[in-house]
């Protein structure tokens, strides 16, 4: 080749200084993460404001998620469809409910009318407690707490204020127990076609792994949810036989109340075990130490057989985990985050075993 003709290769641009890298930033995609952030700020807010809409919301998905399968059953076995299903189904629950409210309601006025005359003698059996009574004497807890009771009507005429924020969180329980129920219904109905919408959001290649995932994951909350609600059942059956056979006053509101706290994991049934044993305390001081003795033994059963083979299987969760989880959830949100937080770790842990499973499938088997 001749001189003229050869051409000088331009020397490499230099490299920046250091382990500096150079990346070329869409404004689109910074436009995404502003919004992002946004979005979250918002959400937070909300949140934040509207603690009450959120537990509503929560407990309505729960509801929601253990309805379904009656929801499918009603729509097979009558024909009909979604909408009328579902129309059956809250029908039949609402009814169910005024039925109880109808059989439980009347006894129980009238069970709080005879205990409020054997007040002054439940009081005088406070003395009489095994271990703590001689304490309480020597406190002058009896004597204190029947001149409260005393003077309480004079109190409470001469200030409404206590009435009046008894009757407003009444009012607010009945709404909030409305919301409940309208957001469980709209879920029930559009649940499917909010399920299409999310599903149209996936790419067509990953949809099929996409309907696997999710269909893992509505499996494990579905069982979690069914587990939860027979445990229920069998802790409130428990309490109100027990108070039918020692005639704890109100013991049917008691027991619908210990059957609501013990689907919180872990401290529900410690924490709706109170009224029960204040209850049994004032029907009699020996009645009141049964009541507690009965609470222990069916928190016992409940942590080491109920729990472990019903809600541990149903998310395959060792006791241990299935513990931090929920101390975890409470800490964190409260009842509602105990209420999720299990069932949303079970389902984690099943798709990220399905993920690996698929992973350890795509590995040659020489490699």
């Amino acid at each position: 080749m001749a001189a003229g003709d050869s051409v000088t290769p331009a020397a490499p641009a230099a490299p920046p200084p250091g382990n500096v890298r150079l990346v070329d930033l869409d404004y689109r995609s910074v436009l995404v993460v502003i919004a992002a952030l946004v979005g979250l700020m918002a959400l937070i807010g909300l949140v934040g404001e509207t603690p009450r809409t959120v537990t509503a919301l929560v407990i309505a998905a729960i509801i929601a998620l253990a309805v379904d399968p009656v929801v499918r059953w009603v729509q097979r076995r009558a024909k009909v469809g979604r909408s009328g299903a579902v129309a059956i189904v809250v029908a039949a629950g609402v009814l169910a409910l005024s039925g109880l409210g109808a059989l439980v309601v009347p006894p129980a006025i009238h069970q709080a009318k005879e205990l409020r005359k054997q007040l002054p003698h439940v009081v005088h059996e406070i003395g009489r407690l095994p271990l703590i009574g001689h304490p309480l004497e020597k406190a002058h807890v009896p004597t204190k707490v029947q001149d409260y009771l005393e003077n309480l009507p004079d109190k409470l005429s001469r200030n409404t204020e206590p009435i009046t924020r008894a009757g407003r969180s009444l009012a607010g329980g009945a709404l909030a127990a409305v919301v409940t129920l309208l957001f469980a219904t709209t879920l029930l109905l559009d649940g499917e076609r909010l399920v299409r919408a999310g599903r149209r959001l996936v790419p067509v290649s990953q949809r099929e792994r996409a309907d696997t995932l999710a269909e893992l994951g509505y499996r494990v909350v579905g069982r979690y949810v069914a587990g939860s609600l027979l445990v229920s059942a069998v802790a409130g059956l428990i309490i109100l036989i027990a108070g039918l056979v020692l005639r704890v006053p109100l013991i049917p509101l008691a027991a619908i109340w210990f059957a609501l706290w013990d689907l919180v994991p872990q401290v529900g049934g410690a924490a709706g075990a109170i009224p029960f044993v204040l209850l049994g305390l004032s029907h009699g001081a020996g009645t009141g130490v049964i009541c507690v003795i009965v609470v222990v033994l069916y928190l016992q059963l409940k942590h080491q057989v109920f729990d472990p083979v019903l809600i541990g299987h149903a998310v395959r969760l060792s006791p241990p985990t299935t513990m931090i989880a929920a101390l975890i959830g409470i800490a964190a949100g409260g009842v509602v985050g105990g209420l999720i937080s299990v069932p949303l770790v079970g389902a984690v842990k099943a798709v990220y075993l399905e993920l690996r499973s698929e992973r350890k499938a795509a590995v040659p088997s020489g490699g």
